[in-house]
């Protein structure tokens, strides 16, 4: 099989970064990719400005590319947070403000998966107090995914770059799907598999995917070390993506690499189109 085979989108928030946010689907398209998916643009705003999501939606429109893929507001990211779902206060709150507007903007473009980073843990709060309120707010994710025909994704990180992150093993990430599918009995809660996280957390990738690739909703990529390209580190990309394929996992593969010092254009060279 290998990766030609595959279906792969373009993270525009971690490639094409050179580029202004509403240049970047058509340079990705350019690129000669059909779709996209993205970070929350708006570190600083859980609910921008109505004509901020309008000029952002008409540049994917125009640019003839999906939008596959879509986080929830998360914080700081890229910065020092990891989502605010579970963090007490005004992170919450804001991520609550911003389930609906996040869902109405995926399902105005027909974006199937909403990713819900749970944030880091707090110094002086009880994780069992943490837990709850990011159940409470999955839950709210979950139904408003569900209303616009979506997936609610969970994503676990790696320790050695979030320490302070609960979920940084694949099991880890995949007890609060089963919880959440619990809770809402919608069923729509997926395991966001990240393969270059998984991989720095030391985790069996073959096993990983034996275990969980039915409960797997979207797969990203990256090498390791570095977080560059396949090709630029040892992971045997490759192969584990024709082992998910052969495990029935059959949606888009995204690309959250970083490109390093080369323009985004130049780093695919390694995918035969």
């Amino acid at each position: 099989m290998g990766f030609a085979e595959q279906r792969f989108n373009v993270n525009l928030s971690i490639l094409f970064t050179e580029l202004p946010l509403l240049q970047r689907p058509a340079a990705a398209a350019a690129a000669g990719f059909t779709a996209v998916e993205l970070w929350w643009p708006w570190v600083d705003s859980p609910t921008p400005e109505r004509s901020a999501l309008d000029a952002l939606k008409r540049a994917i429109e125009e640019a003839g590319v999906r939008l596959n893929g879509l986080n929830f507001y998360a914080g700081q990211l890229p910065g020092p947070d990891r989502g605010a779902l579970s963090v007490p206060g005004e992170e919450s709150e804001r991520f609550r403000a911003n389930i609906d507007v996040a869902a109405e903007f995926a399902g105005s473009l027909g974006c199937t998966a909403l990713n819900a980073l749970y944030g880091n843990r707090v110094e002086g709060v009880d994780p069992a107090e943490q837990d709850a309120l990011a159940l409470e707010n999955l839950v709210l994710a979950s139904r408003a995914a569900d209303r616009i025909g979506a997936v609610l994704l969970i994503e676990a990180l790696n320790a050695p770059e979030s320490p302070r992150y609960p979920l940084v093993s694949a099991p880890a990430a995949v007890g609060i799907v089963d919880k959440v599918n619990e809770a809402t009995g919608l069923g729509n809660a997926r395991f966001l598999m990240d393969l270059y996280h998984l991989a720095m957390n030391g985790e069996d990738l073959p096993q990983v995917i034996a275990d969980h690739a039915e409960k797997t909703g979207h797969v990203q990529i990256a090498d390791s070390p570095g977080r560059g390209a396949p090709g630029t580190g040892s992971l045997p990309l490759e192969e584990l993506l024709d082992q998910l394929a052969k495990a029935g996992y059959d949606g888009w593969v995204g690309l959250e690499y970083k490109p390093g010092d080369r323009p985004s254009a130049e780093t695919f060279d390694w995918l035969s189109r």
